[in-house]
Formats: structure tokens, C-alpha cells, sequence
């Protein structure tokens, strides 16, 4: 077992695909669907993040996004800790804002 294989972790997908022809916007909106099908949420317009509960899980989203990428436009996939995650500041206008805070697990023994 790695030593950070437990460690809790968010992938961020950004993305700036084509929009300019009707195709173009179809397999944009079909990206997003998948994403969100796959538990992610909008953060901004393009880029969206998911919370894992381990390393490994992080690796199988990530995966899944990979296996559904489009032909065209820019992609970029980033991992990081719930720990870098939680520095993040966030503005809404002049306003800071809190970070949404990750879902709870349900741990049954």
C-alpha cells in the first residue's frame, strides 16, 4: 500500500472545447453530461471538480474522463489534496466566500 493511497483528493477538469457549430456545441454539452454523470459539479462554466476519497479513486475518475474526451478543444486534469483544496480562496465580486465543504462519508463497521 503507498503511503498516499488513502489520502483524500479533488480532480479538477478544465476544459475550453469549440462551440462555434451546432456539432461542436453538441459534443461540448455531451462532455459535460458526462462529467456530471460521473459525480462532478460545476465550479465555473469550465471547469468542474469531484471529491475522492482515496488516491486510487481519484485515478479511476480520471480514467473515465480520459475514456471520453473529445476530438478537439483543450482538456487538463489535476489532482490535488483536500488539504490544497481547503486554501483555496474564493470571490464573488469583492466578496470572499467560503469553499464548499467535501460530502460526508458514511463509514459502517
Amino acid at each position: 500500500m503507498r503511503l498516499n493511497e488513502y489520502r483524500i483528493m479533488w480532480v479538477l477538469v478544465f476544459f475550453d472545447l469549440p462551440t462555434v457549430e451546432e456539432k461542436d456545441r453538441k459534443i461540448y454539452t455531451q462532455f459535460r453530461k458526462k462529467l456530471l454523470k460521473d459525480g462532478f459539479d460545476m465550479f465555473q462554466f469550465s471547469i468542474y471538480l469531484r471529491h475522492c476519497m482515496s488516491s486510487e479513486n481519484a485515478d479511476t475518475h480520471i480514467k473515465r474522463v480520459k475514456g471520453f474526451l473529445p476530438q478537439k478543444g483543450k482538456v487538463g486534469i489535476l489532482r490535488i489534496t483536500d488539504k490544497q483544496f481547503g486554501m483555496m480562496e474564493i470571490f464573488e465580486g469583492k466578496a470572499q466566500k467560503d469553499a464548499k465543504p467535501p460530502p460526508q462519508q458514511l463509514e459502517m463497521f
